[in-house]
């Protein structure tokens, strides 16, 4: 049987690959457990410093596997955990995580790339969040993600119609970071990562925090833990490294502490 989930790593980017490709990525327990054993390899892996993750040419992810759930209950659901289980590793996940989006990211794919740092897409790429087309609406972070991605008129829009909108619209309203030719998309990624990567990895993290903070915080409270945060980062031998390195004109040589 092959393997749901693919994994490789280039330099010290890691890259997480789904891959049940016969059924346009779907997402069910078996995929997302292999996701998050994925991810807590990565996170353990002290070379890696950014993660992308992708799917294959015609779909990111189709969503939730029906076939799997069609017949749960409320009692399946609620006893079971269901979502909360393990569709939210990438949430707790330290480190910069970037989606290349390719094809189709429909309901849950679409929830599981706004789960990540940022969202690069295929020009081919469109996103939806079709639920309300099988009688349930998005339950992995569809309705409070999208609304702080792209405002409410717009979420209300695609949850309320189950639309789909094409690349160029989900950048324009703020979904997406960088749009790229599909045969571009993985490689975009990987560089981008690698730059991310070159960076001090103890700094990424705590930009990471600090960022996601805004989206769960009033702005005063999320001011003061940036504070906070920046006034701890001074504390870093990459800190010292990298004004050294500005202040003589080479390159930063960060150690991770």
């Amino acid at each position: 049987m092959n393997p749901v989930i693919l994994t490789e790593t280039h330099d010290r980017v890691g890259l997480i690959r789904f891959n049940r490709p016969e059924v346009f990525n779907a997402l069910n327990d078996d995929l997302m457990d292999a996701l998050a054993a994925a991810l807590d390899a990565f996170e353990a892996d002290e070379s890696v410093r950014c993660v992308v993750l992708t799917g294959n040419d015609k779909a990111f992810a189709a969503g939730a596997d029906i076939v799997s759930i069609r017949q749960m209950d409320y009692m399946d659901a609620y006893k079971g955990n269901f979502i909360t289980r393990n569709w939210e590793r990438l949430k707790t996940f330290r480190k910069p995580v970037i989606a290349a989006v390719s094809g189709m990211a429909l309901g849950g794919g679409c929830e599981v790339a706004m789960m990540c740092d940022i969202v690069f897409a295929a020009d081919s790429a469109r996103f939806a969040l079709p639920e309300i087309k099988v009688g349930i609406l998005p339950g992995a972070g569809g309705t409070q993600r999208m609304p702080r991605a792209v405002g409410k008129a717009k979420a209300m829009d695609l949850c309320l119609s189950g639309r789909s909108m094409d690349a160029l619209e989900a950048e324009r309203c703020g979904l997406v970071s960088r749009i790229f030719p599909a045969e571009e998309l993985l490689a975009e990624a990987l560089e981008a990562a690698r730059g991310i990567a070159g960076y001090s990895l103890p700094v990424l993290m705590m930009m990471k925090e600090a960022v996601n903070r805004a989206f769960e915080s009033p702005l005063n409270e999320g001011l003061l833990f940036e504070r906070r945060t920046l006034h701890a980062a001074f504390a870093l031998a990459d800190q010292k490294e990298g004004m050294a390195a500005f202040t003589e004109k080479r390159k930063a040589r960060f150690q991770d502490r």
